[in-house]
């Protein structure tokens, strides 16, 4: 067999995330259910970071070993003649049997996408994130400098959290705005369960004035996810993609500042 890498961009709004579940209605069974059809036999896939219920995927990137022989622009267009509308295949790459799609990154980013907007989303429903109070970007940056670097986020990790350590590196969390949108980007060695919309809830605190900037500082130090603020919508969440090394050949997907 040869194990192939594909990348792979979904909307998550209809999905109840990624991992399969009985019924069906995960991004994953839908894949999976689309490889088995192009190739005629039963495929199974190991994803890089499984995504929860209404969260988006730009460069979800997953490995097979695949049991026939198909060129790799045929994997893309055959397998994106069986999925919906609101999945597809971006590319594909036959890579080394020692490839992992989880195990070999070396860091994962991610993407909130926030509308401030006295009115609701219309439009981009489900697609991003909304406050409709003002923002304060400069606080919100120096709150969000406190997080980088080797810490225990245990503050921002779910109570179903299945990781063995909460200690992970954040590398960077840039704070930017387009029009009425605002664009949070994440990159750490690795993520605990809903630990971006965990910060992003304090970050919000932060920028409407709920809370001083260096009450960030005060939550993490704490490791305790009473003291953090609600968990913030799945809506405007995106997994950018993992992070590989370049021996592994496989491409680097930019991400659009308008789409996510």
């Amino acid at each position: 067999m040869n194990r192939i890498a594909l990348g792979v961009r979904y909307r998550g709004t209809g999905y109840l995330g990624w991992q399969s579940q009985p019924g069906g209605r995960t991004v994953q069974d839908q894949l999976e259910k689309a490889l088995s059809q192009f190739a005629a036999q039963p495929i199974r896939t190991l994803c890089a970071g499984r995504t929860d219920t209404g969260v988006h995927g730009l460069n979800q990137v997953v490995h097979f070993d695949a049991p026939v022989q198909r060129d790799p622009f045929s994997w893309v267009r055959g397998t994106n003649r069986y999925l919906p509308d609101d999945m597809a295949v971006q590319w594909c790459v036959p890579v080394d049997p020692r490839f992992h799609a989880r195990n070999s990154a070396v860091g994962r980013r991610y993407r909130y996408r926030l509308l401030q907007s006295p009115v609701r989303p219309s439009l981009a429903a489900g697609l991003c994130g909304w406050t409709f109070e003002e923002l304060d970007g400069h606080a919100m940056q120096q709150s969000a400098a406190l997080l980088i670097g080797e810490h225990d986020f245990s503050s921002f990790r779910a109570a179903q959290c299945q990781a063995a350590s909460p200690v992970k590196v954040m590398r960077e969390l840039r704070i930017s705005r387009s029009g009425d949108f605002w664009h949070f980007d994440f990159e750490a060695s690795a993520f605990l369960h809903h630990m971006v919309r965990n910060i992003m809830g304090c970050l919000l605190f932060v920028g409407q004035g709920r809370r001083p900037a260096a009450w960030m500082g005060e939550v993490l130090a704490a490791r305790s996810r009473t003291v953090a603020a609600p968990t913030f919508s799945p809506d405007g969440l995106y997994f950018v993609g993992p992070v590989y090394g370049a021996e592994w050949g496989l491409p680097q997907v930019a991400v659009d500042a308008e789409h996510g």
